[in-house]
């Protein structure tokens, strides 16, 4: 029987909403042979599970194929009660007072990139606009020297990346990872001896009733922000580049009113979420639709599916800018709600304020072109734009 949904195909990787609908309709909780999972798709059995941290738990991992060594050590991959006192000692750096001296480089930054290709006919958003910015920005949160953004990038997309062909990871994305993370150390090791005035100092110094962050802890959270605002927010932003040139009415209504734009950016974090996929596992049995899953199986909640799922959001295979999606899963729910929402919607909402007021009429250069072959992730490996 042909499998309704490969998570290891490029066609998913390319296009999963067909395969997504027909699950939500016909296969609402479904065993994949392909990835050995349950796949759950639809908005209420999404939502419920995100929020069910006891039954769906994230201690062995939250991405779907894991990062060795990862599990444990990070945010998302760890439940209450240790989830709720690392998140309380992370939350800090990402308080607003934080966040608003942020504003000033982002702006600076998404000023230089756009410019760099205003006058251009086309150029590639990715390596050009919005790799550029996230990183810049997020090192200068984070306190470390500047590096070339296209190496940054490609260090982390290879670090999330999934091998189609033996449906896992494999020892150059393992290294990616690997390497990251001893960077990191290194410079946590730095703030140990010397604080700076940085998110990694922060985290370092970070205490509640006598409880801190390990060093692992540290270097592992550390290392997932520098993943999740190189990958997750230079993706989003670059599929919402991509919403809008696919959407030439939104395009032009967002760039002749850019009060539009936060509009513009939530019904894109639920029309076409970077953040797709993330994984659970049961730690008991339970019955959804007629199947029995087993304590100890993986689940895959498909975010990006429930997102378009119009049993919650009508029409929902339309782009709509004057919809105003409320509890949409962007950012997923429940304990493990993305602790960088508001860093996202800062960071994408000043760079394409910027970009919107110089080049207001883009499109896509071409259809063609690749896309992350990630398990959780879903973003295009470049994004070339034409002006006019």
């Amino acid at each position: 029987m042909h499998e309704p949904f490969r998570l290891y195909s490029t066609e998913i990787d390319r296009d999963p909403f067909p395969a997504y609908k027909t699950l939500r309709d016909d296969f609402p909780c479904y065993w994949s042979e392909d990835a050995q999972t349950w796949v759950l798709t639809r908005y209420k059995d999404v939502q419920a599970a995100a929020m069910d941290w006891e039954t769906f738990s994230s201690t062995q991992g939250n991405l779907v194929d894991e990062i060795p060594g990862r599990a444990g050590g990070t945010l998302g991959s760890i439940d209450p009660p240790r989830h709720d006192r690392l998140r309380a000692l992370a939350q800090a750096a990402f308080a607003k007072k934080n966040l608003e001296h942020l504003a000033a480089p982002a702006a600076r930054s998404a000023a230089r990139a756009v410019m760099a290709v205003k006058t251009r006919d086309s150029f590639d958003f990715v390596s050009e606009v919005s790799s550029v910015v996230t990183v810049e920005t997020l090192f200068e949160m984070l306190g470390l020297a500047p590096r070339d953004p296209s190496e940054v990038r490609a260090q982390v997309v290879l670090s999330v990346s999934s091998d189609k062909a033996n449906k896992g990871r494999n020892d150059a994305q393992n290294a990616a990872f690997a390497s990251l993370t001893a960077y990191i150390a290194d410079e946590v090791e730095k703030r140990r001896k010397m604080p700076a005035d940085d998110l990694i100092t922060r985290l370092a110094e970070a205490e509640i009733d006598g409880d801190k962050l390990s060093d692992r802890e540290v270097i592992l959270t550390t290392s997932m922000f520098v993943v999740a605002g190189v990958e997750s927010l230079s993706s989003f932003m670059t599929i919402l580049a991509h919403n809008l040139a696919s959407h030439p009415e939104a395009r032009r209504r967002v760039a002749n009113d850019l009060s539009l734009l936060p509009q513009a950016i939530e019904e894109s974090l639920r029309f076409n979420t970077s953040a797709q996929r993330f994984k659970r596992v049961l730690t008991r049995d339970l019955t959804l639709h007629g199947q029995v899953m087993k304590a100890g199986d993986k689940v895959i909640l498909a975010y990006g599916a429930a997102n378009r799922d119009e049993r919650k959001f009508p029409d929902a295979e339309v782009y709509d800018l004057d919809r105003k999606p409320r509890n949409h899963l962007g950012f997923g729910a429940g304990k493990h709600f993305c602790i960088g929402n508001a860093l996202a919607r800062l960071i994408t909402q000043t760079t394409m304020t910027k970009f919107l007021t110089e080049i207001p009429d883009f499109s896509l250069a071409t259809d063609s072109f690749d896309w992350v072959p990630s398990s959780n992730f879903r973003s295009p490996v470049t994004l070339p734009l034409r002006r006019g």
